[in-house]
């Protein structure tokens, strides 16, 4: 048998498709990693922007996270949603205004400062992006996390969410602020994104 190389990452196609549609990666609780009813759910969210400082429409986000204990959850099915098992797994799909929400629990620490692993898929990307919103709020843990000390200082701050008030929100802990800019505009610094070499694009 010759050598078989991974098939490229492709973003074109029926993917990115409402809840409750006949085809695509998005389905019903999706970005409910708990319920919002939750005693201790938090809301992830934020907005995807281009070059140009627009809201991306059409980006589809996923999220991997630890537990509460800083336990990374491994569970068959991770995709089902039955309310009370967390698999720390979690999709959505960005509104028309580039918006994308998450229903789910403030991560643990296991090694260095807790954070949601997040990947993009867009428009315009041959394949996903890969990215972290640490949980702020613990400058002593983010300054000794390895992956985080490793960027810029001036850079950093595009990893680290922003803590937020949600008056009226079902989420006993409030809302993480993390926004998601694919390049640099006026609006602000492109995110920082991770290399993770066995998922490169072959060639690329």
């Amino acid at each position: 048998m010759p050598d078989l190389h991974p098939t490229p990452g492709q973003t074109i196609g029926p993917f990115f498709s409402d809840p409750g549609a006949r085809y695509g990666l998005s389905y019903v609780g999706d970005n409910e990693l708990v319920p919002p009813t939750h005693p201790r759910a938090v809301v992830l969210h934020g907005t995807v922007y281009d070059g140009a400082g627009q809201p991306v429409p059409d980006a589809l986000i996923e999220i991997r996270q630890a537990d509460e204990h800083g336990v990374v959850p491994v569970i068959e099915g991770a995709i089902r949603r039955d309310g009370t098992v967390f698999t720390g797994w979690g999709r959505t799909c960005a509104d028309p205004a580039g918006r994308y929400r998450f229903v789910t629990l403030a991560p643990g620490s296991a090694d260095g400062a807790p954070f949601f692993a997040v990947t993009v898929f867009a428009r315009g990307l041959l394949d996903r992006l890969f990215t972290r919103a640490y949980v702020p709020d613990d400058d002593a843990a983010s300054a000794a996390d390895p992956v985080l000390s490793s960027v810029p200082p001036e850079r950093r701050d595009t990893l680290i969410a922003v803590r937020e008030d949600m008056p009226g929100a079902a989420a006993a802990g409030g809302a993480l602020r993390f926004d998601i800019r694919l390049q640099d505009s006026a609006d602000g610094p492109e995110t920082v994104f991770l290399d993770f070499p066995r998922h490169r694009v072959p060639g690329a």
